[in-house]
């Protein structure tokens, strides 16, 4: 079995304790940044007839989020998961969200096919090309004013905790260190022309507005 299996595999059984798992790690916070998520994304998004795609959406508690936030719009949750597509499925009782399983470097959909793709806590996962190619993925199928709203962990304030946050990041790379704990974005500015950065209402999170055209 491969690298990628190995870690589908993971995620698979992973998914039957996720939800668990960011509940007893967030505690109050976990709702609330799914709301400072959503209201930026309505910041962004049109008025009506919107068209969201979270990627690597794990269960899909942020697009369920926005399905109750955003009428008469479309949802799409993207994972390479299959365990982690079934658990959004039986979550979305109300059968609004499309559940895609696929490959972040190669997105099966249409240029301009979506308003806003967001992603939570999960973009540190892909690394090198696949990442730069998840980036470009990410532009084509935005409308030429679409946003990209990426969300990530901010950097601990405790030694402890700071410690440990370096460490992963470490892990991911020397490079896509810059991404998240510099400012830099290098990648990111290829192919948006602004990034607006701000925090969560609980400082643990960073949130990026990358907007392909000034608004």
């Amino acid at each position: 079995m491969g690298v990628r299996q190995t870690r589908r595999r993971y995620y698979d059984l992973f998914s039957f304790f996720y939800d668990w798992f960011i509940k007893t790690h967030s505690g109050n916070d976990e709702n609330r940044t799914r709301e400072f998520l959503a209201d930026a994304a309505a910041a962004v998004a049109p008025s009506s007839g919107a068209r969201f795609l979270d990627l690597c959406c794990g269960t899909g508690s942020v697009i369920l989020t926005f399905s109750k936030k955003f009428p008469d719009s479309l949802f799409c949750g993207y994972d390479f998961s299959h365990g982690m597509l079934k658990r959004l499925l039986q979550k979305d009782k109300e059968k609004q969200v499309i559940a895609v399983e696929g490959d972040a470097a190669a997105l099966p959909f249409r240029d301009a096919s979506f308003d806003v793709v967001t992603c939570s806590h999960a973009f540190y996962e892909l690394k090198g090309e696949t990442k730069t190619k998840a980036i470009a993925e990410i532009s084509r199928v935005l409308s030429p004013t679409g946003a990209f709203l990426l969300m990530e962990h901010e950097t601990p304030e405790r030694p402890v905790a700071k410690a440990m946050f370096y460490l992963r990041m470490a892990a991911i790379g020397a490079e896509d260190v810059s991404e998240f704990t510099g400012g830099r974005f290098t990648t990111l500015k290829k192919w948006f022309e602004k990034i607006e950065v701000s925090s969560s209402p609980s400082g643990k999170s960073r949130l990026l507005t990358c907007l392909k055209m000034h608004g």
